[in-house]
């Protein structure tokens, strides 16, 4: 029995304001994935930045460095006026002469594009590489080169190519700095100086650095860590994300699984339901949703039950009436069982009709979508069609102060609405005396609308006053034909209203002297502010 007072849902935990928009658990999943891309990243333009820093500074060092070895070279080893030339032996000598680090290379052209000094051939430098760890014979064979010699010579080509294009760029009096290949394959920074006697150009001089990759590897060594973190990192995240996200929704699956296979009635996860994120709001729903289809499941069962022992009995009768009929001999007894079948078959017919309108109910409810609309202009209209359509001797429906109230909203369905009235309207006329009249009233309090259906008949007994809204319950005054109700107008009503968020109870009406001169139901809506 659904109590007169209302309750408010409890507010859900994800609609709490929180420090940062958003989701937590959403925060979560793209706080720890950004924790091991953010180290990566990091890590690289830490590399990057320091790649590109090295490029430099080791550009602007050769050039520096050549542009004093060219200065030298100009006053030691040119000679002759107006048109000057550059002594290639002095050249070399001083060339020679200079300190020039093992990790650099210096070469010297001529004007006309021809070696004259290279640093490497001067101090007889000789490239030493580790030789590989010692094999067995039989695994030498099966050894291939590292480098094809078609392989070598191509970057030779290459290389040379690129120097030759680079000196040619020189002697044309432009200063060129870039990043190339060496005969090696290794890539080296260069820096070509045209060396230049006021306006005209004598040779060419050359710095290479060969040394970038080697910083560059030692850095890519020393980025490792990183990557490892990162990795770790992201190992180590993705197993938490599993352990918080993954699991719980297996869990919720199967719980669903076992619902779904009957041998639970109800998801029970309080371990989750506790959470404070999605997933706890997702396990609370799924435990509210079968809770209420775990309820619904009852309700039917029981509404099963009660329709089955209401069709029993006028089947019952019937049936009395079928086998006694042959037996009787006398027309006016005959005619009265004929009575009572018509009466029992009229009977089932309105229980039929009654249960079938009660189970399409939730359907109805559920397909059309709510909307506001004036909750007076429907009771003016119910009121006036019965009017319109009523016998001699029915009780009269009176909308007391019609047309004195504003519009007073309300939203949901207006259909299934104007049937709780229309069952309501019934109720009362059924037990309203020949003459007497059906009042409907309307108003406002507070932010709630009501109406009242107020009626001129013998009221009801207190302890029926919540009773009278159950399934299949009728209490008829003595003289009232039986069977003409089927019990369920009341409970429909309930229903409806109930699922529009509003209320509905019995009363009786009481005089000055606290006699009941008829009963009252009082239906109540949220109404909604247009």
């Amino acid at each position: 029995m659904a109590s007169a007072t209302a309750t408010a849902k409890p507010e859900s935990r994800s609609d709490r304001r929180r420090w940062l928009p958003g989701s937590r658990l959403g925060r979560l999943i793209i706080a720890l994935n950004l924790i091991g891309l953010a180290v990566l990243i990091a890590g690289a333009l830490v590399l990057n930045e320091f790649r590109r820093g090295l490029i430099e500074a080791r550009t602007e060092s050769l050039r520096t460095q050549g542009e004093l070895i060219a200065k030298v070279i100009v006053i030691g080893a040119t000679q002759g006026s107006p048109e000057p030339s550059m002594d290639a032996e002095r050249a070399a000598e001083l060339l020679q002469a200079l300190f020039i680090p093992t990790a650099q290379r210096v070469r010297l052209f001529d004007r006309e594009g021809r070696l004259v000094s290279d640093s490497y051939l001067v101090a007889d430098r000789v490239d030493q590489r580790a030789l590989p760890p010692a094999r067995k014979r039989d695994q030498l064979r099966l050894q291939l080169p590292a480098s094809p010699p078609q392989a070598r010579a191509k970057i030779e080509a290459e290389a040379r190519q690129a120097l030759a294009q680079e000196v040619a760029q020189a002697l044309s009096g432009q200063r060129v700095a870039k990043v190339r290949k060496a005969v090696t394959g290794e890539q080296v920074v260069s820096v070509s100086l045209p060396i230049q006697n006021v306006k005209a150009v004598l040779g060419v001089l050359t710095l290479e650095a060969g040394d970038v990759d080697k910083i560059i590897a030692a850095q890519r060594r020393a980025l490792m860590p990183f990557i490892l973190v990162a990795v770790a990192t992201t190992i180590l995240t993705s197993l938490l994300l599993s352990a918080m996200i993954a699991q719980p929704v297996l869990r919720l699956a199967r719980a669903a699984d076992r619902v779904r296979l009957s041998r639970a009635r109800a998801i029970s996860l309080p371990d989750l339901a506790k959470r404070d994120d999605e997933l706890g709001d997702l396990t609370r729903a799924l435990e509210s949703m079968t809770d209420a289809l775990s309820t619904r499941i009852d309700a039917i069962e029981r509404f099963a039950a009660d329709v089955a022992h209401e069709i029993r009995n006028p089947l019952t009768s019937i049936r009395s009436a079928i086998d006694t009929l042959p037996l009787v001999k006398e027309d006016k007894g005959r005619e009265r069982l004929l009575a009572i079948l018509q009466q029992d078959v009229n009977r089932l017919d309105r229980l039929v009709t009654d249960i079938s309108n009660a189970s399409r109910l939730d359907a109805e409810l559920s397909r059309e979508p709510p909307r506001a609309f004036d909750l007076v202009r429907l009771l003016q209209d119910i009121a006036g069609l019965y009017n319109a359509s009523g016998r001699p001797g029915d009780a009269e429906v009176v909308f007391v102060d019609a047309g004195a109230h504003e519009p007073l909203l309300v939203s949901g369905r207006e259909g299934p609405i104007g049937q709780v009235f229309r069952n309501l309207i019934d109720n009362a006329r059924s037990f309203s005396p020949p003459g007497g009249k059906v009042c409907v009233r309307i108003g406002r309090m507070g932010r709630r609308v009501r109406a009242f259906i107020d009626d001129d008949g013998p009221g009801m007994p207190p302890e029926n006053l919540e009773t009278v809204f159950e399934r299949f319950y009728t209490s008829r005054p003595k003289g009232t034909a039986f069977g003409n109700n089927s019990g369920l107008g009341l409970s429909i009503a309930r229903q409806i209203v109930e699922a529009h968020d509003g209320r509905i109870w019995a009363e009786n009406r009481e005089d000055a002297l606290g006699r009941v001169i008829g009963a009252r139901f009082g239906v109540e809506f949220p109404e909604v502010r247009a």
